[in-house]
């Protein structure tokens, strides 16, 4: 018998597919990245892994960009399209074929990434798109999911998913090197086996916004001489929008509740007021860098009924949600 899932979003077991641990490309600096030359009817990547966009002209990629300025859509999984039917139902495309084509969008979003990884995938691409006209960042949930791990995981400069099997495997690397030491050169005695305690909300609110800003400070200088005009969009989580979705979102959110601890990982940062909290912060910081923000739930949220079934799980869109998410962001920030 087949799953809610499967009867009312079929498109997921290609991701599924796509996202198959035992198929991850890990690279160099970034940790990981999508699947090379991925081809199906759903979704499709070039050679280096980018998504591909379409508009009025034919498709384009970072590895494939068009003549001339184009747009990038960066951010994580949501405007990479996860959920999507198609390349062509993706936010990037939606974009450049109907809600703003004056200028080509492509998708430079990075599945699963945190701000640091989005930061380093611009900076590993940047040559390959000289003229940019504009950059928008839709994202934010993920420093915020990741800003639960401990301190030993988060570094510096964030954690990122999966981490604790890295982490694992290079103490297994450095055990097999490791040869017994006496005197002066042993390690210290350290907190391995205590428990960890999970920050207090404020307290990782703060820290994911820090992460952020610091991130878009950079991206800023890099993409300065371009001239390019920066944009950050809180990316909408469905309980950010609304407390309760669609009958098509309460029937497979239930099921994949069944098989997930969603609620007990991310259960307080997934109410209306955290996303709220958590957009002001994020309000704050972008003004402060003379960035353009944009809170997309509360947007989302006046333009839809009960009834309009925006998300095939809680972090990603439905073509419909999509649709009507890329046409709002249009509008709000005045693109054509």
């Amino acid at each position: 018998m087949k799953s809610q899932r499967e009867m009312l979003t079929p498109q997921m077991l290609r991701y599924d597919d796509f996202d198959d641990r035992a198929e991850t490309r890990y690279l160099p600096y970034l940790m990981y990245f999508h699947r090379a030359e991925y081809r199906s009817a759903t979704i499709n990547t070039d050679r280096l892994g980018f998504r591909i966009s379409h508009g009025a002209p034919g498709p384009g990629s970072v590895a494939n960009p068009p003549k001339g300025p184009v747009r990038l859509l960066a951010g994580s999984s949501t405007p990479f399209g996860i959920g999507a039917t198609g390349d062509g139902a993706t936010m990037a495309s939606r974009l450049w074929s109907r809600y703003a084509p004056s200028v080509p969008w492509l998708n430079f979003a990075g599945r699963s990434h945190n701000s640091m990884q989005e930061l380093l995938l611009f900076l590993m691409h940047r040559e390959l798109v000289p003229e940019i006209d504009e950059i928008v960042v839709f994202s934010g949930l993920n420093d915020l999911a990741l800003s639960r791990l401990p301190d030993a995981q988060r570094g510096d400069h964030g954690g990122f998913f999966n981490c604790g099997e890295y982490f694992d495997q290079m103490e297994e690397l450095r055990a097999s090197h490791r040869k017994a030491k006496r005197g002066f050169g042993r390690r210290a005695a350290g907190p391995e086996g205590e428990p960890h305690v999970v920050p207090p909300l404020a307290d990782r609110i703060t820290y994911a916004v820090n992460l952020t800003s610091r991130h878009l400070a950079a991206l800023r200088l890099l993409a300065g001489p371009s001239g390019a005009r920066i944009t950050y969009v809180l990316q909408p989580l469905a309980t950010w929008v609304r407390e309760s979705g669609s009958p098509e979102e309460k029937a497979v959110f239930g099921e994949l509740d069944d098989i997930s601890n969603f609620w007990e990982l991310y259960g307080d940062i997934a109410t209306l007021e955290t996303g709220r909290r958590y957009a002001d912060a994020l309000r704050v910081a972008c003004e402060a860098q003379d960035v353009r923000f944009l809170d997309m739930s509360p947007v989302l949220a006046e333009s839809v009924t009960g009834n309009d079934w925006l998300y095939v799980d809680r972090a990603h869109f439905t073509d419909h949600g999509t649709e009507i998410t890329s046409r709002l962001l249009a509008e709000s920030l005045g693109l054509s």
